[in-house]
């Protein structure tokens, strides 16, 4: 009976056991499936695939694949960088086809902030992101570039069109008379520059706007702070081979018409005539004259090239990741062709993380090497600026002799001074330079357990650079040639070491309260040296050749020079905290807090102490904003207050130096015995200490209409006070005037950012729009008279102050006098007068400029000099469009400023026979002819004083890019290929302006200055066609 039961017993148990199994292995169940592109129907590998609430997961093949156990009633979560995160719940089916479109800025995605990264929806600062994949589509040589008109609140300018010139870039207003750029932060390591970065490695962009952000900088970030990510692999990523490519014409897009032969001689003779001469040339003369040299089309080169080549490959296992690329770009310059100004550049870059044990220990590294290598001709001032010469020659002066040299114009029968100015170019700018750079971080990262997290880096830039220059005996004019063949040669290196240690722990308290602490330490140095030498008498009579050891003079000292030096030493320790708090997303605080130490300053004054605050109300979670879900997606308040310091000068300006030139003394009877001597160069000043600037932001983040409209607004107030000076001391003094904490600048302005993307079937589309409105007053200056005085012989020879920085003005005002038309009569010189009776301006005959007595004193003279213009404009903006249908792509990119003026100076005014441009057309020649532009003089008597008549318009608009192109991966269909798109694109487009010079966008700034157009290299237009192809 008892074995019976028992039988039964084990009978009943193996049955429930074979239910159960039956019953699981029903729910349980392999399942299949393809991941692909919304964008393109194309398979996505190495999308993670894990069902929800367990650790179970895979990643995708290569053809987009998966295959993967779950159960009935469970859900599978789909992520892929890039694209928006997918849930699918699974049903009995075990086949699975899912499609999952790219992100449009969800508010989950972290965004990159100084030294971490936090969620969208949880910054309580003003920052901006750019991504990577919007920077390369805009095919430019530099990433910044490719940001223009995107950001709102910062204004990119390029210095020059020539190849591989830098960007201006200016984040809030000119906040300084010093160096206003920002701080570059590149995967952590601080750096001057980014524009040796290759685009194509960029992953992202960040702009650090408001005081708050980037105080965790502190002494580097007065001016903001710009931080760039570079691409790394992810886990689990099968291989990803890209190939982009280039290729372009580029042209001048607008160019200056200059007087020909026939033209110049009628405002040649004009100018006589009007001086009481007689006229140079007659009618016969004139007659048979003809065009002339035209100098802008002999200085212009069209269809120069630009060409770049960039292979890149990334990919990751659960243990390694790793992200690596080489690229190649050249670029060849408008303005004399390849042979006087080209640019090239070569990069490579390893990014590569590895788990060295579960997890808790991470070893990584970010190394980017590149080679530049260019020579350019001379840009900017009336002294090095290549171009200038060709505003200024005569059309009488030919290019070439019978012989087919260079025309030796020493001998002319009208202007023996002036020089065939291409070959003043050619002669003057044969040079090769080239430099090698090293640059990122090697870093170990320690997770002991969840939250806990400790990361120490050392971060190299280190720079090795070289130049030569050769020129040749030459004779072109009485005043422009070289006796002797000459040869330059420079060598320098420098490096920064960058050493930071991160402790940070992030933890919940009740699941509501959030917190994420972080400490750091950061230590800097920097040093470097450099040597250069000069001789003539090359052995060799080329460029190639030109080295020192090829120079033969031994005899003559004062041909010879070799010097050499170190470079300033920097050095820096800095202490720093953070710390975040949020309640249930809701409401949010940050406070950061970070010590610098410098040794640009003196002890006492080392210290920088650079605190912030900020705070953000999450009011769209509040459950008295449920009945707004409909049309109110999101919707954040933030503000923010914060301090962040400046410490841009030179090493040692606190200490009176000490120097042994120029001081030979002959004492007592001991004529023609020099005795050596050494005096302070410069005044002290022991309590130097940092700029600093303090700002107020507050702002909101807002997202409309089922997520289609994004809306970013800010008002900011920033000041910034105690700048870094030279102030006027009396000669009596002995030495040059010290540096002194003095003066200040207030930036206020608002800025708005829209953004609408929708979609309409499989039409894609996107519209954004933002501006910026900034008003700049100066305050404080430490002077008797409250000004900070402009140089002068910037605009010609012998010309005044034009610009400077004054109390309750903007920084760099354009400063002369005002005019009031012109006078047509001798009746109307007679007729300004002042209350007294007497001529206001005595010496004035018909055609010449009147001017406005300001002040009302009845006279003309300094004190009626005011403002007549402002180079910094009132309003900044850009907008973009971007679409794609089945394939096709398009996306437009534009830029504009509004608001300010630009100072146009060609001619030099103190040459009577200097050219004209097309505008002298415009002149006065008698009564009624102009009221605007007046007579031609000999004595340039309405040019040589600064006024209104240099002022210019600065406002355009600016279609910086147009692309078009389609992928032809989806009619090729296969696995191997993801991408196979090809366009086409135009940069610098199309610009809208009134000015009318060459270029309205002026980078170029001396000193304080800016918008100074002294004959400005342009930007090219660009045509060009191009690759994306992406195994």
């Amino acid at each position: 009976m008892l074995t019976l039961k028992k039988t039964v017993q084990q009978f009943g148990t193996w049955l429930l056991l074979l239910l159960v199994s039956l019953q699981v292995a029903v729910a349980q169940q392999v399942v299949k499936g393809k991941v692909v592109s919304a964008e393109d129907q194309l398979p996505i590998p190495g999308v993670s695939v894990k069902v929800k609430g367990t650790a179970q997961g895979i990643s995708t093949d290569e053809n987009g694949n998966f295959s993967i156990n779950a159960n009935v009633g469970e859900s599978l979560v789909f992520s892929y960088v890039g694209m928006e995160v997918k849930e699918v719940k699974l049903t009995s089916a075990n086949s699975l086809n899912v499609t999952l479109t790219p992100t449009t800025g969800n508010l989950d995605e972290v965004v990159v902030v100084g030294y971490g990264v936090q969620q969208k929806k949880l910054i309580t600062g003003a920052s901006v992101q750019v991504k990577g994949d919007d920077i390369q589509k805009q095919s430019t040589t530099n990433a910044l570039q490719a940001l223009q008109g995107q950001t709102p609140g910062v204004q990119i300018s390029s210095t020059s069109g020539q190849p591989g010139e830098s960007m201006r870039v200016i984040i809030r207003g000119v906040g300084t008379i010093a160096n206003a750029s920002p701080l570059y932060v590149v995967d952590g390591v601080l750096t001057n520059d980014i524009s040796y970065l290759n685009p194509n490695d960029i992953a992202s962009i960040d702009v650090l706007k408001d005081a708050a952000s980037a105080a965790i900088y502190g002494s580097q970030a007065a001016n903001g702070v710009i931080l760039v990510t570079t691409k790394t692999g992810k886990s689990d990523q099968p291989a990803q081979i890209s190939l982009d490519t280039y290729t372009g014409v580029q042209k001048l897009a607008r160019k200056i018409d200059m007087l020909n032969a026939k033209e110049y001689a009628i405002i040649m003779n004009e100018g006589a005539v009007n001086g009481g001469k007689t006229p140079y040339f007659t009618n016969e003369q004139m007659a048979n004259l003809g065009e002339g040299t035209m100098w802008m089309n002999e200085m212009f080169k069209d269809n120069a090239l630009t060409q770049n080549y960039s292979l890149s490959a990334q990919g990751g296992s659960t243990k390694s990741t790793y992200s690596t690329s080489f690229g190649y770009t050249t670029q060849e310059g408008i303005v004399g062709g390849k042979d006087l100004s080209n640019y090239e550049r070569f990069n490579y870059r390893i990014n590569s993380e590895h788990n060295l044990y579960n997890d808790i220990i991470r070893l990584g590294e970010h190394l980017t090497f590149t080679y530049l290598n260019s020579n350019g001709i001379g840009v900017g001032n009336q002294y090095n600026n290549s171009l200038r010469g060709a505003f200024n020659t005569s059309p009488f002066v030919p290019m070439y002799d019978e012989e087919g040299n260079f025309y030796d114009n020493t001998n002319s029968s009208w202007n023996t001074g002036e020089a065939n100015p291409y070959a003043t170019m050619y002669y003057s700018n044969q040079n090769d330079r080239n430099s090698q750079r090293l640059f990122g971080d090697i870093y170990l990262v320690v997770e002991p357990f969840k939250g806990l997290r400790f990361r120490t880096s050392l971060g190299l830039d280190y720079n090795v650079n070289e130049s030569r220059s050769y020129t040749p005996i030459y004779r072109l004019s009485a005043y422009s040639f070289n006796d002797f063949s000459r040869i330059n040669q420079n060598m320098g290196k420098n490096k920064s070491l960058l050493w930071d240690n991160l402790l940070s722990y992030t933890f919940d308290v009740k699941d509501d309260h959030h917190f994420e602490a972080m400490i750091g330490s950061s230590a800097f140095q920097y040093d470097g040296s450099s040597i250069w030498g000069a001789n003539i008498n090359a052995v060799f009579n080329d460029l190639e050749h030109a080295w020192l050891s090829n120079a033969t003079n031994a005899n003559d000292a004062a041909q010879m020079t070799l010097r050499g030096a170190p470079d300033d030493a920097d050095k820096r320790m800095s202490y720093f905290g953070r710390l975040n708090y949020n309640y249930k997303g809701t409401y949010l605080l940050n406070a950061t807090f970070r010590a610098d130490g410098s040794s640009r300053f003196a002890r006492g004054n080392r210290w920088g102490y650079f605190p912030s605050i900020s705070a953000g109300w999450v009011i769209s979670n509040e459950t008295f904003a449920e009945n707004t879900k409909s049309w109110l997606d999101f919707f954040k308040l933030r503000a923010s207050w914060g301090q962040v310091g400046n410490q841009r000068i030179d090493a040692f300006q606190f200490m009176s130096p000490v120097t042994f030139l120029n001081t030979n003394y002959i004492f007592g009877n001991q004529e023609g015995v020099l005795t050596p001597g050494a005096y302070p160069s410069r005044l002290s000043n022991i309590n130097l200490q940092w700029e600093t600037s303090q700002q107020t932001n507050i702002g909101f983040d807002a997202r409309l209409l089922q997520n289609r409209l994004d809306i970013a607004f800010d008002w900011y107030d920033k000041i910034t006070k105690d700048w870094l000076i030279q102030v006027p001391v009396l000669a009596t003094a002995g030495a040059d005037a010290p540096f002194i904490n003095g003066g200040d600048v207030k930036n206020t302005g608002v800025e708005l950012a829209l953004n609408y993307h929708d979609r309409i079937g499989e039409f894609n589309y996107s519209i954004g729009l933002n501006g910026t409105y900034n008003k700049n007053k100066v305050g404080n200056i430490p002077t008797a008279d409250g000004i900070i005085h402009g140089a002068n012989n910037l605009l010609f020879a012998n010309s005044g102050e034009f610009y400077r920085a004054q109390d309750g003005f903007p920084i760099g005002y354009f400063w002369g006098y005002k005019t009031n038309g012109i006078f047509q009569s001798e009746e109307e010189v007679d007729n300004y007068r002042n209350t007294n009776g007497a001529l206001i301006q005595p010496s004035a005959q018909p055609g010449d400029v009147r001017y406005v007595d300001v002040n009302g004193d009845g006279q003309i003279g300094e004190t009626d000099k005011t403002m007549i213009g402002n180079p910094n404009p009132d309003f900044t903006y850009g907008f973009n469009i971007t679409a794609n249908y089945k394939g096709f792509d398009l996306a437009i990119q534009a830029t504009g400023v509004a608001g300010n003026q630009l100072v146009q100076s060609y001619r030099n005014q103190t040459d009577p026979y200097s050219n004209y441009t097309t505008a002298i057309f415009d002149r006065w020649h008698g009564p009624g002819s102009s009221n605007t532009m007046p007579r031609i003089t000999e004595d340039a008597r309405n040019w040589t004083n600064f006024s209104d008549l240099y002022i210019h318009d600065g406002n355009f608009l600016r279609i910086s890019t147009i692309t078009l192109g389609y992928d032809f991966g989806k009619i090729i269909k296969k696995n191997y290929l993801r991408k196979v798109r090809l366009y086409a694109s135009i940069l610098n487009a199309f610009t809208f302006t009134k000015y009318d010079g060459m270029d309205p966008e002026i980078g170029y700034a001396e000193g304080f200055a800016s918008g100074v157009d002294l004959g400005y290299y342009p930007r090219p237009r660009t045509f060009m066609i191009g690759t994306n192809i992406t195994f």
